[in-house]
């Protein structure tokens, strides 16, 4: 990781919005006038999706992919304007709220400024034509890393918006060169050295498929030296396994805790049950009690957590990249309280500098932290048991999530539908 990784992350709340789909206004300007109800719930980062002009070439859909970018330094026009968008950042900072936006390196839109201008900067396939190294989308072209001056102009961009957000959601990072990654984080430091470095994670299979065609293509381990934080993707697979097969929970839960030994002490993992490219939790889960076990075990788990914008409402669609997709928002189903409520929990100091253990795996994740004098326990009963065992000595405790008595007896206590956060002293660990 990198060694000025402020592991403070780990307890923020991360919001991911995507403005075209966000309010009926489709732009900055309605995301500003939600910012009131997003910091309530707790937010620290507003982790905006890529913000630029689209490509027309080859578009997919009416509005085409926010990912399929025609120049890095300029705002897309119905999003507003440069100024909407630095108000929306000031606005943000108003509330105490970060601003992180999206990079996409990798490639371009096919008619993008640099295709136009600079089309030798471009990977090209055997014939000689713009094409993309991996798969085959039509909207976008990739971007050659062998050339200096590819990596010399991508630096500059971002040496243009470090003065301006508090970090970088970089798409597709372990794809290109690590060395680009290490060098561009140690001259953006010297401009702004605050900003949070957040990598999107590939998936181990798709690592190995990339390597075995000669392509590099780097694990969250390598990441770690230039990010401060990667996606859950290593594991993701096996939460997506175990909300099909309740009898691989205790899988996905190991995985989780072996992350604590194979990653470098100071890692930060981003929390995140969905986002723009996965499907949403709710329409994983099997019902609402069984998306507030999740909920409240995404918050507890080491790393920060992270919202998809409707995800507070138990949505059950992801909006489209391509089209006009406006989030069907239903207060009615909000969870707004129960986040608040989770991400002050949060940003208690031991959840970033705490030891995290995982206590028990079958059907229900029970899992603790220790420091200082603090012990926290976390039971989520994610598959309808009625007891557990914990590991605290028998007595009287409060669940911190709602207030309820929690009586431990025979070092057991009686499970319903609720998720249990209980917030006592090491002296009462068994």
């Amino acid at each position: 990781m990198a060694r000025q990784t402020n592991t403070e992350i780990r307890s923020y709340t991360f919001y991911q919005v995507f403005p075209r789909q966000h309010s009926k206004s489709h732009d900055f300007i309605g995301v500003i006038k939600d910012l009131d109800r997003i910091h309530a719930m707790g937010v620290d980062v507003l982790y905006v999706l890529p913000v630029h002009p689209i490509g027309e070439q080859a578009r997919k859909g009416q509005q085409g992919s926010p990912y399929s970018i025609v120049d890095y330094f300029e705002i897309h026009p119905g999003l507003g304007t440069y100024e909407d968008f630095i108000l929306l950042i000031d606005e943000a900072h108003k509330r105490g709220m970060k601003v992180m936006m999206d990079i996409v390196f990798n490639h371009t839109s096919r008619d993008s400024k640099l295709v136009l201008e600079k089309p030798d900067w471009f990977y090209k396939n055997d014939k000689g034509e713009f094409a993309n190294r991996i798969g085959d989308w039509s909207d976008i072209t990739d971007l050659d890393f062998k050339k200096r001056d590819v990596w010399n102009y991508l630096i500059d961009v971002l040496k243009f918006w470090a003065s301006k957000v508090d970090g970088f959601r970089c798409d597709l990072a372990p794809l290109l060169p690590l060395d680009f990654w290490m060098e561009a984080r140690k001259k953006i430091d010297l401009i702004n050295s605050n900003l949070i470095w957040l990598s999107e994670s590939v998936e181990p299979g798709f690592i190995k498929y990339l390597r075995d065609h000669g392509y590099e293509c780097y694990s969250d381990s390598e990441m770690y030296q230039a990010f401060d934080v990667c996606y859950d993707y290593d594991i993701f697979s096996y939460m997506n396994e175990y909300l099909k097969n309740p009898n691989k929970l205790s899988r996905w839960l190991e995985e989780i805790a072996r992350q604590d030994v194979i990653y470098p002490n100071n890692y930060i993992k981003l929390r995140s049950f969905e986002n723009h490219d996965q499907e949403r939790l709710r329409s994983k889960v099997r019902d609402h009690a069984h998306f507030m076990q999740m909920m409240a075990l995404m918050f507890f788990l080491k790393g920060p957590a992270f919202i998809y914008a409707g995800q507070e409402h138990e949505i059950f669609e992801k909006p489209s990249l391509f089209e006009i997709d406006l989030i069907p928002w239903n207060s009615e189903n909000s969870i707004e309280v129960f986040i608040k409520r989770l991400s002050s929990l949060k940003k208690q100091p031991i959840f970033s500098f705490g030891n995290f253990n995982l206590i028990h795996s079958v059907n229900v994740a029970v899992m603790s932290y220790a420091y200082q004098n603090q012990f926290l326990v976390g039971i989520f009963n994610l598959e309808c048991a009625t007891s557990v065992e914990v590991p605290l000595i028998d007595g009287n405790y409060t669940n911190f999530i709602n207030d309820e008595d929690i009586v431990v007896e025979h070092g057991k206590i009686e499970l319903n539908n609720q998720p249990i956060i209980i917030d006592t002293l090491k002296e009462h660990i068994k």
